[in-house]
């Protein structure tokens, strides 16, 4: 066998490992957006000009402000959020193990600099020309799964309903 044969097997195994890794990761993320539980966080206002940029809103969670106060908050973790009959979430403690109750859920979290701590996205994006679709937002909705990994699905009104385009 030539060195380029053997070059090109090579590059073909590298190849199908990274689609490998890839495809496994999308279809981890596919798994959360089916089977994870919707949650809703509120949202705390976050400085006007930053608010709308383009084609994405700046968010900022009102849990994040409760947080930031947590002097002894570990690096990262988990945090235990309570949930109300409408899946509107409040910091209940930061999860130390055991049993949850059935109206509890995890949800990863991590410090940054400056004491921030971030539990989600901080960012929405939306297509081009829709931003008047999200600007009555007051909660986003999130699907938890089970070990607390998030993916933010959308952005919610006072009353919970979808925000976005007519199609959603």
């Amino acid at each position: 066998m030539s060195n380029l044969t053997l070059r090109h097997i090579i590059m073909g195994l590298v190849g199908l490992s990274i689609l490998a890794f890839v495809n496994v990761n999308i279809f981890q993320t596919e798994t959360r957006l089916t089977q994870g539980q919707v949650i809703f966080l509120q949202l705390a206002p976050v400085d006007p000009r930053s608010l709308m940029q383009g084609d994405y809103m700046q968010l900022n969670y009102a849990l994040n402000n409760e947080l930031s106060m947590l002097s002894d908050l570990p690096e990262k973790g988990q945090l235990v959020l309570k949930l109300d009959g409408q899946k509107v979430a409040t910091f209940s403690r930061v999860y130390q193990g055991g049993d949850l109750a059935a109206d509890e859920i995890l949800l990863n979290y991590r410090r940054l600099e400056y004491g921030q701590v971030q539990i989600g996205p901080d960012s929405f994006f939306f297509q081009e020309g829709h931003a008047d679709d999200y600007a009555e937002a007051r909660y986003a909705a999130l699907r938890v799964a089970d070990n607390g990994q998030s993916l933010l699905v959308g952005l919610r009104s006072e009353t919970l309903a979808p925000l976005g385009p007519s199609d959603n």
